[in-house]
């Protein structure tokens, strides 16, 4: 928060009829982390805001196979998420927070409508901010879109990860692509897609330190690491943690909040060429605030 506080931000909050969100564009302001729009309290109207037109007519030209005028795109334009994502995709906002009340598949529809995706990418994925009680802040990811992720999924969710991570915490992601297997340990057609979407990975960002695959462990204790995996440049300091499945990840990053004292940000949508995210239907004006600064720096990091 104190990072994002030095970057004041615009963000559009969709859902403006929930009290948490009302709650938490309050703290924003006070807080001093940018400006809250709020869109879909009972007092608005879409055909009021002054760039209704283009909104519309963006909608339109995003999906003109889906849209069958301009009647029609004004319409669809009277949904705050659809509004709201195209208010970000067209510069009147920095990015866009919602999911206190909608599914993360529709939080994903309209920002792939309304924005689209960050040039090299081919996937939305998101990820969750653990903050430990010794200082830790781990990544994790994809634990909101993907069920099964192929190896290119997988390094997608990696690369974008890796650079949310610098924007949002401010030092070097260590990527470890996760299994129940370390460097051939076991065999199995996960370790090998692990393998593979390491491999693609390493194309993508060659600077970035990563290894896989690797067992939890190994990738963040580096007593066991030095016994498993002696030559891995990760050296059980693994900060991205890439997870080989939905279930394995959200199961995980439960766990860890619930279990292991961790405070958790996000979850946050990663890979769309402007900021928008999603929230867990269950978060407080806390987790929003949140996922509100985590939004700002991501904007703040974009290179326009």
């Amino acid at each position: 928060r104190s990072r994002a506080a030095g970057t004041p931000a615009r963000i559009v909050l969709p859902e403006g009829d929930d009290p948490r969100i009302v709650a938490a564009a309050t703290a924003m302001v006070e807080l001093g982390l940018g400006t809250p729009e709020l869109l879909g309290s009972p007092s608005w109207h879409a055909s009021d805001h002054p760039a209704f037109s283009r909104v519309a007519a963006h909608l339109q030209a995003r999906r003109p196979q889906a849209v069958r005028d301009i009647a029609h795109a004004r319409e669809l334009a009277h949904d705050p998420l659809r509004f709201g994502a195209a208010l970000v995709a067209l510069g009147e906002a920095d990015g866009c927070v919602a999911g206190a009340i909608s599914t993360t598949a529709d939080v994903v529809r309209a920002a792939l409508w309304a924005i689209g995706l960050r040039p090299g990418l081919t996937m939305v994925t998101s990820a969750m901010y653990h903050g430990f009680p010794d200082g830790r802040v781990l990544t994790y990811t994809d634990i909101a879109v993907l069920p099964s992720p192929t190896a290119d999924q997988l390094a997608d969710a990696a690369m974008a990860a890796a650079a949310d991570r610098r924007a949002l915490v401010g030092d070097d992601p260590i990527v470890a692509f996760l299994s129940y297997s370390t460097k051939g340990s076991a065999g199995g057609a996960d370790p090998e897609r692990m393998q593979q979407a390491l491999a693609r990975f390493r194309t993508m960002a060659p600077d970035v330190v990563a290894d896989g695959e690797l067992q939890l462990d190994a990738a963040v204790v580096p007593e066991v690491a030095r016994r498993k995996c002696p030559d891995s440049p990760v050296e059980g300091r693994a900060n991205v943690l890439v997870f080989p499945s939905l279930d394995a990840a959200n199961i995980a990053y439960k766990l860890t909040e619930r279990l292991a004292g961790a405070s958790a940000a996000g979850p946050l949508l990663q890979g769309l060429a402007r900021p928008m995210s999603d929230l867990s239907r269950g978060a407080s004006p806390d987790d929003i605030v949140d996922v509100i600064a985590m939004v700002a720096l991501q904007a703040a990091a974009r290179p326009d």
